[in-house]
């Protein structure tokens, strides 16, 4: 992580020597506002939402996602051919592929930007995807270390030939994800982890990085040399970190702001009242919120003691009185809109099974267990005041139900993610957002070598299970599998504790902003967007 403090400190530095202080800039097209700071602009090391948001504008991978279905559609490759067993994809680029700074793309750098990802010295919490590529795991975890065997080879400038160790269905949405985009080898390898502060930076996607103020902004400007400029709606985008959901309101109201994404960014008493207005568009979205625990650490190295927690939240409660927009209770990791797949029960509240559990732990009445720290994001740190409604809720009902004490710990969104990956913490707040409409987008990340598990849980088992499911072909068949593996995971291990599934609540004006379409996955490509003038309203004859 030195690496991103580092960068945070040079690019201040240069920003205030090179951005908008000595003239007034250029106003945006449109502004944004999207929860937290960014952690990084790398898309071969970021893991939240808010960092996906950014990222996919400025680096595009061999796919892109579809604005309307978040289904995959062509992005640098033009066209790609699959050969019978399913097992090998040949990968077309488009001619005259080239990044913002003239060069072109090629196949090579498809190759380099793989590797790099999947490299164990970058860490990529997201190397997991590349494990359905031949040999992709040994390469990422170390096993092997040449790269000539990992399943991805250029077989001339515009042609990459990918082989998979099984049929993959989701495979091309993927390809979509950040940290399979291509990046600037020739950059990284000139300037290191400095980088993304190359001037130029070139990028491949529809916008160019104008600069990164932050805590203020990121501020983009159209690339005209990305292969699909034509189309793309929008001279500037401005992107505002922002945690406070009275603050965004206010700027959104007085027109300072044209799209705020989020459910955390609307004001918790003013939900029922804006959830009826025209601008505020609520939607089926593939996410769950949970607790981590971290099973590295006693006592919640003990199932029955995850599991006396889990059984002592009044979840009805949390969704009734603190979230209010509709939200789902959840028993269960995988929503249950996700396609062809229903999860098996989890638990549910049970205040006497889970005295009855600690007590076999060896904690009867709560006599023993240490206090110990619930880790979330707060108003201050970029998250809302939601994830701190939630953790004074839980300290109370574990105290009340259980005789545990609980502190709480409010961190900034970085420090979160960071505690996450270094296991530096016992329970925290979490959530995880679907990448494709698919069970294995959520059951994926809790296999041992999965670099968003963060729990410290591993269940051989459990991977034997996720592994089976990705080779069977039959639906049913596969369902089945995910089915036990799930089990394993929320209700006989339980390294993490679902609380609910999310409802979608983003907010603008349909007569000023095109381009923005409600999806399963709340993805927004930025190039779809461009604000208009509304039309005028037509006054009745007296």
């Amino acid at each position: 992580m030195w690496r991103n403090v580092f960068f945070h400190l040079l690019i201040s530095a240069v920003v205030f020597l090179t951005s908008g202080c000595l003239h007034r800039e250029t106003p945006a097209d449109i502004t944004i506002i999207n929860n937290a700071e960014p952690e990084s602009l790398d898309p071969a090391i970021i893991s939240g939402i808010p960092e996906f948001r950014i990222v996919i504008g400025l680096f595009e991978g061999l796919t892109r996602l579809d604005p309307k279905t978040a289904q995959p559609i062509p992005g640098l490759a033009q066209s790609w051919d699959v050969s019978p067993d399913g097992c090998t994809y040949t990968f077309h680029l488009r001619i005259h592929l080239v990044w913002s700074t003239g060069e072109p793309i090629t196949a090579d750098d498809v190759v380099y930007s793989w590797l790099r990802a999947a490299s164990p010295a970058t860490a990529s919490d997201y190397a997991g995807a590349f494990f359905y590529l031949k040999n992709g795991e040994a390469f990422v975890t170390g096993k092997i270390k040449n790269r000539s065997l990992v399943g991805i080879h250029a077989l001339d400038r515009r042609t990459v030939r990918v082989e998979l160790n099984h049929p993959t269905a989701f495979f091309l949405d993927l390809c979509a994800l950040p940290v399979m985009s291509i990046v600037p080898r020739q950059t990284i390898e000139k300037y290191g982890d400095r980088w993304l502060m190359a001037q130029p930076l070139p990028v491949s996607g529809p916008f160019e990085l104008a600069y990164w103020r932050p805590n203020d902004k990121v501020r983009f400007k159209k690339n005209p040399l990305y292969w699909d400029a034509a189309n793309t709606q929008s001279q500037i985008i401005d992107i505002l970190p922002l945690g406070s959901p009275d603050t965004a309101l206010n700027l959104y109201e007085n027109a300072q702001a044209d799209i705020v994404l989020d459910r955390t960014l609307v004001p918790g008493e003013l939900l029922d009242v804006l959830r009826k207005r025209p601008d505020f568009h609520p939607f089926n979205y593939l996410g769950t919120y949970f607790i981590r625990l971290n099973v590295t650490k006693k006592p919640f190295d003990d199932p029955r003691v995850r599991r006396a927690l889990a059984l002592a939240i009044d979840k009805k409660l949390i969704v009734t009185k603190i979230t209010r927009g509709g939200e789902v209770l959840a028993a269960t990791l995988v929503p249950p809109w996700t396609a062809n797949y229903a999860s098996p029960p989890g638990l549910g509240y049970d205040p006497v099974l889970a005295r009855q559990l600690l007590a076999e732990a060896g904690y009867p009445g709560g006599k023993g267990f240490p206090r110990f720290e619930y880790m979330f994001d707060a108003a201050a740190g970029g998250g809302s005041k939601l994830h701190q409604d939630i953790a004074i809720e839980l300290q109370q009902m574990w105290r009340d139900n259980l005789g545990i004490q609980m502190d709480l710990r409010q961190v900034e969104w970085k420090v979160l993610l960071s505690s996450y990956s270094d296991l530096a913490y016992e329970a925290a707040r979490s959530s995880w957002i679907g990448d494709y409409d698919d069970a294995n987008t959520f059951l994926d990340c809790f296999t041992s070598q999965n670099g968003n598990n963060r729990t410290g849980w591993k269940n051989p088992r459990y991977d034997t299970l996720i592994n089976q499911a990705n080779a069977q072909a039959d639906l049913k068949k596969r369902e089945q599998l995910f089915r036990q593996a799930e089990t394993l995971l929320i209700h006989d291990e339980m390294p993490i504790i679902p609380i609910f599934y999310y409802v979608g609540l983003n907010y603008f004006d349909t007569n000023k902003i095109q381009g923005f379409y409600q999806n399963i996955l709340d993805d927004h490509p930025l190039e779809y967007l461009r604000k208009v003038s509304p039309k005028p309203k037509v006054q009745s004859p007296d």
